[in-house]
């Protein structure tokens, strides 16, 4: 294995125009190309030849040639980066010659290979080539662009032919004796612009002549030799410098900052320092560094005394963190885009590089920093942007944005809506279609290229969407009567529906499910939010946020301090999340004067993971100063040999590459730590504290020599890396047939630690959720939570998992969700995976196993299905709750078609997972279709708060703020009884006479009364329509579906209504009839009103309130004698009676206009008796007005 020897210094600049360095993406390629490249990948051995030509600085005069064009066919990816040269000349034959004299290979970023410090091969025949398994633990290969230099005269000429000469070089950017840059240019003289793809201009290191003399002066002092600095030979500088938490910093280096920065001294054991012979000028900066800390930077202060004394203390290193990516944005042609990206850290980021479509963009070309700014867009600029920002602490890549670029006379958005399926009422079967759907169309919501003003700003200021601009009236045949709808005709581009994300939960402890009462929740350093008396809590997701970080803090100090990273849906509405938090462990008292050990380790029968060792005299008060007394210690440890402590997990367990890439990382524990003065409280710091890690309990060998100890920044929810284990070089006297791992660590300002290796075999689990058993991709829901368990199998058992490794969750979209997990190409066993999903606090159900075992429900084919051992929870118990399933992770085979549409994926075709068609192999969660059925006249999907259109009928009639209305309906009869609100316009000149939409529910039996049950019913609030113009009280109906009469009706809500003008009458007892009020009446009235910004939340909890019976509670458990507001007596009805509902559809009338139908049909329909049927022939219902005659109402 080779290490390349560094370079020397270049004589030629990189070429500076991105356009050279030729970018493919290997996924999208033909498939000809795909082959050729995987054929070159197989040839690549290791080791069996090593890189011995590689390339002197560039156009070396020593040897005769000519220099082809970077190539860049691959990327690090998969094995590696790998750039053969025979694939070369498969695709640019014309621009290579097939006997290289010698090879140059520089990184994207222009570092040449031999300084990227990583193990790579090539020679000129054969082409270059980096492995990622040859390269550090953790650590993957650049990506890497090649040129060849030919003997003379062997390429061809045609680019003699595109482009002009080139133009002399320019004079030496550098002053005298410094080394600069000249560049030349050249014209591209094609018509065809795809032919100017290669460098318009080139570069190359100068230097100017030597200088004369040195042109230095001190205002006190001397010079240097070197010319660079002022000396003082009688001035003394002192200083002391402490770590965060008062410790001192021994071992850290003093530089004085000149051309190059000059070392001074290191500090002592002390923390202290001494530099004679500088200047107190107050131009001077000293610069002091210490590895895992942000450098300090001191400028000399200004003064006449002859010995000055500084202190200064270390902030930890923070790698950088993305706190601002850059947006998706469409253009036209012609027009101007800015991309924004932001980032912070310890130190802060200095430098940003912009990425398009994964080659680096030329800063010197577009001028960039955190802000690139394109003008005069061309359409080959589209594609995806990403940026990376880079600090001394490191790098981080931010979110991947796309931009698209459409003609001056292109359409922005397809015309042509896609097809949706709605679900129709029971008794309307299409015999056109063979099933009770009906096509309305829909239009996806995605960024446009609409009206923009003349500024450039990192966020429009109007953000344009497609969606629905023409509907079209049609009339719906059902048995005996017609059903109107809506149908979207076309699409354009308009203004986006205005969101909020909100996400909700509830905290509780993991053992038992005790509630966080009244804790504290925070977004880095600002508090957000605050649990209730239940746990629960609110959040309001900041608009530009990414990654919503959440800190959750116990104030009465039962539970350890929990950082969790949240997903939620970005397009808006609710999504709600289970928190659970450790239970902090009781504290132990420790002499700070001796050495202590404390076992990590929860399972009961086996031994302990590792151990904490504590020497003696390591503790230290927040000052720096020593503490001799007795400690209070309280380490709580997460031990993932318990399966059920998995969704207590901090954090995402993922952490920042030297690259800037998110990693992953498999944990072997975590721990939470908290020393405290047994007297006083006060917090205590630890220094040169072990952390012992069993190596016994590693049950994968390959992990054991990555294995590092990990901290947790809780402002970002990323691990950084504390230090690496060690074998123990000696016996320890506890355990003599025992091999540990040693790691170092000092306790300070963090107090979570992890033991954990970076796990680079990655997957994705494509998983849907569906509103039935029916599977149909229009009935798909958004917003579920789906949470994906990493299992490590015991050996010899793949279905009885040893430990788990990972937790992670993913919010489906329109799509369904890309679950990540750990996988494995060569033993399918290696890692398994527990799969469940969650909806508002509710879990799903994933499809069975056992005893019917059907592919085409679970929606993966065999024999692909077999080799993943698909498991529900209930496959061996049927007592078992059905709720998850367990899969093997064996990664798909790239040359395996059964294996190459699903449902896993490799980690690097995320693309291929998030753009799978439902026909796609995929697995299923679904919900357990309840007694409901809603029936909207204007099409909305609440998952989607985006769907909403400006509509007179629309249910909701202002986004963003969702009123749901809930009437609570008493039926006293020994059968369940379905209960209908039929919604109409009634005082809306809009609106009068035509339908909202309908509510279905079945009431709900009373448990300890055998003839007794209720129904919470949903209605439409009144109040203003979407143009906020005027009010409108809706007509509702509440007509249960049976022999029923009423019997009676809430004191004070039938006061409310004859106060508040006009009243329906109601001359048919077997229904009822109101205008709704316009007032949030509470449970004495029996109505029940939530206003939220999300429509799933406000029915959520309105409908809480409701079977509790009250303005402020929430209950599962229907109460039937509490907050009712209307009671009907209901008895079975006669065999053979025709029912209202059937009368009413072989009666011809016009129905109102209806668009759009979503929910569920009971699953039983109870029939009403005769009386329903006289009551339709000869009742009407009307509105009383003060002063008139009544008029009659239609229907």
């Amino acid at each position: 294995m080779l290490h390349l020897p560094q370079h020397t210094a270049s004589s030629h600049l990189e070429r500076l125009v991105a356009g050279q360095v030729l970018a493919s993406h290997f996924s999208s390629w033909p498939s000809g190309r795909q082959t050729m490249l995987i054929q070159s990948v197989r040839r690549v051995q290791p080791g069996k030849r090593t890189l011995s030509i590689f390339a002197k600085p560039a156009d070396s005069p020593e040897i005769p040639g000519e220099w082809t064009t970077w190539f860049n066919i691959d990327h690090p990816g998969g094995e590696g980066d790998i750039e053969r040269l025979d694939a070369i000349l498969f695709y640019y034959g014309d621009r290579v010659c097939a006997r290289p004299l010698r090879l140059e290979a520089r990184t994207t970023n222009w570092t040449p290979a031999g300084r990227t410090g990583q193990v790579v091969r090539g020679s000129p025949r054969e082409g270059f080539w980096c492995l990622n398994r040859e390269q550090r633990p953790g650590q993957n290969c650049s990506n890497y662009t090649v040129r060849f230099l030919c003997p003379p005269g062997s390429l061809r000429r045609d680019t003699e032919r595109i482009w002009s000469p080139w133009s002399p070089w320019s004079k030496c950017s550098a002053a005298c004796g410094h080394t600069g840059v000249q560049t030349r240019t050249r014209t591209c003289l094609a018509e065809t612009v795809s032919l100017c793809n290669e460098a318009a201009e080139e570069g190359r290191h100068c230097m100017d002549q030597a200088c004369s003399a040195c042109d230095m002066t001190c205002s006190m002092g001397q010079v240097n030799a070197d010319c660079d600095a002022c000396m003082c030979q009688d001035f003394v500088l002192r200083g002391a410098v402490s770590l965060p938490g008062g410790a001192p910093a021994s071992g850290a280096t003093v530089y004085l900052l000149t051309k190059t920065p000059k070392p001074l001294t290191r500090t002592d054991s002390s923390g202290r320092f001494r530099v004679p012979g500088l200047c107190p000028d107050g131009k001077s900066i000293l610069k002091i560094t210490k590895a895992k800390f942000a450098p300090i930077r001191l400028t000399m202060p200004k003064t006449r005394l002859k010995a000055v004394t500084i202190n200064a203390e270390f902030k930890r290193a923070e790698t950088p963190y993305i706190v601002m990516n850059p947006e998706t944005k469409a253009r036209r042609a012609g027009q101007s885009v800015s991309l924004c990206c932001k980032a912070t850290g310890k130190p802060s980021p200095d430098k940003y590089f912009w990425y398009h479509n994964g080659t680096l963009l030329d800063p010197s070309r577009y001028k960039h920093e955190s802000k690139l700014v394109l003008r005069n867009l061309k359409q080959d600029q589209a594609g995806e942007y990403f940026c990376k920002a880079q600090s001394d602490a490191g790098a981080v890549k931010s979110k991947v944005a796309q931009l698209t670029v459409i003609g001056p006379d292109e359409t922005p958005c397809n015309p042509t809506p896609e097809s949706y399926l709605i679900r129709l009422p029971h008794d309307c079967f299409q015999n056109a279609t063979n099933s009770f759907y009906y096509d309305v169309g829909h239009c996806p919501v995605k960024t446009c290229a609409g009206q923009q003003d003349n500024g450039i700003r990192c966020r429009d200021a109007v953000e344009n969407c497609c969606g629905i601009s023409k509907t079209e009236e049609r009339e719906i045949q059902c048995s005996g009567y017609t059903l109107p709808t809506k149908v979207a005709t076309e699409c354009s581009c308009q203004r986006c529906t205005e969101t909020r994300s909100i996400v909700r939960g509830r905290v509780s402890a993991a053992d038992n499910g005790e509630p966080m009462r009244f804790g504290h929740v925070y977004m880095g350093s600002n508090r957000v939010s605050m649990t209730g008396y239940k746990g629960t809590f609110t959040l309001h997701v900041p608009q530009d946020t990414e990654r919503l970080v959440l800190t959750f803090v116990d104030r009465l100090q039962k539970f350890v301090n929990t950082t969790k990273v949240l997903p939620f849906n970005k397009k808006g509405s609710a999504v709600f999340h289970e928190i659970k938090m450790l239970r902090r462990k009781e504290p132990i008292i420790l002499d700070a004067m001796e050495t202590n050990i404390i076992p990590l380790g929860e399972v009961d029968g086996e031994d302990p993971m590792g151990e904490l060792e504590i020497p003696s005299k390591s503790f230290y008060r927040q000052n720096g100063e020593p503490y001799t007394g007795k400690v209070k210690a309280s380490v709580t440890f997460l031990d993932p040999r318990n399966i059920s402590t998995a969704t207590a997990a901090q954090s995402d367990l993922n952490f920042i590459n030297d690259e800037g890439d998110t990693f992953p990382l498999r944990t072997y524990g975590m721990f939470s730590v908290d020393f405290t003065d047994e007297a006083t409280s006060e917090s205590l710091n630890a220094g040169k504290v072990k952390v012992h890690l069993d190596s016994t309990q590693v049950k994968m060998p390959e992990h054991v020599p990555t294995m590092k100890l990990w901290s947790l920044n809780p402002d970002t929810g990323l691990w950084e890396e504390e230090d690496d284990f060690k074998f123990e070089s000696q016996r320890r006297k506890r355990r003599e047939d025992r091999t540990f791992l040693v790691g170092n660590m000092e306790i300070r300002e963090r107090r979570l630690f992890n033991l954990d290796v970076p796990e680079s075999r990655r997957c994705f689990i494509k998983v849907r959720a569906y509103r039935s058993e029916r599977f149909l991709p229009s009935e798909q829901i958004q917003g579920v939570v789906v949470s994906a368990i990493n299992l490590e199998p015991r050996a010899g058992f793949s279905s009885n998992p040893r430990a788990w490794g990972r937790f992670d969750s993913v919010i489906t979209g329109p799509n369904g969700a890309c679950v990540p997990a750990f996988c494995d190409d060569q033993s399918p066993d290696a890692y398994s995976a527990y799969v469940l999903a969650s909806l508002a606090g509710e879990e799903l159900e994933a499809v069975e196993s056992s005893p019917k075992f059907n592919p085409n429900a679970i929606g993966v084919p065999q024999p692909y299905l077999n080799k993943l051992k698909y498991r529900r929870t209930d496959h061996e118990d049927p007592r078992v709750k059905k709720t998850a399933f367990q899969i093997s992770m064996a990664k798909p085979r790239p040359n395996s078609a059964e294996e190459s549409n699903g449902p896993i994926y490799a980690f690097e075709n995320l693309r291929a997972c998030e753009q799978a068609p439902p026909s796609a192999a995929h697995f299923r969660f679904y919900q357990i279709e309840g007694d409901r059925y809603d029936y909207n006249t204007v099409p909305f999907n609440e998952d989607d708060p985006m769907s909403w259109t400006e509509d007179y009928l629309a249910w909701w009639p202002k986004p963003m703020e969702f009123r749901a209305c809930y009437i609570k309906v008493k039926i006293v009869g020994p059968l369940e009884v379905n209960v209908r609100s039929r919604n109409m316009g009634g005082t809306h000149r809009q609106t009068v006479g035509k339908l909202y939409g309908i509510r279905d529910v079945k009431s709900t039996r009373d448990r300890d009364q055998p003839n007794v049950s209720a129904a919470c019913l949903e209605f439409k609030c009144s109040g203003m329509l979407y143009d906020q113009d005027r009010v409108d009280r809706t007509l509702v109906k509440i007509i249960p579906q049976g022999s029923c009469h009423r019997a009676s009706v809430n004191s004070m809500l039938h006061e409310y209504l004859v106060n508040h003008l006009p009243l329906a009458v109601n001359n048919d007892t077997s229904e009822y009839t109101m205008l709704a009020p316009l007032d949030p009446l509470g449970h004495n009235y029996g109505i029940y009103t939530v206003t939220d910004q999300d429509p799933r939340t406000a029915k959520e909890i309105a409908l809480g309130r409701c079977f509790d019976g009250t303005s402020d509670g929430s209950s599962r458990v229907m109460k039937s004698n509490v907050g009712v507001a209307l009671t009907f007596n209901c008895i079975e009805r006669q065999v053979g009676r025709q029912s209202a509902f059937q009368y009413l559809q072989s009666t011809p009338t016009r129905p109102p206009t209806v668009s759009t139908i979503r929910g569920r049909l009971p699953s039983r329909r109870q029939q009403r008796s005769s009386r329903a049927v006289q009551r339709q022939r000869r009742g009407v219902a009307s509105l009383r007005f003060p002063g008139a005659a009544q008029q009659p109402l239609k229907n």
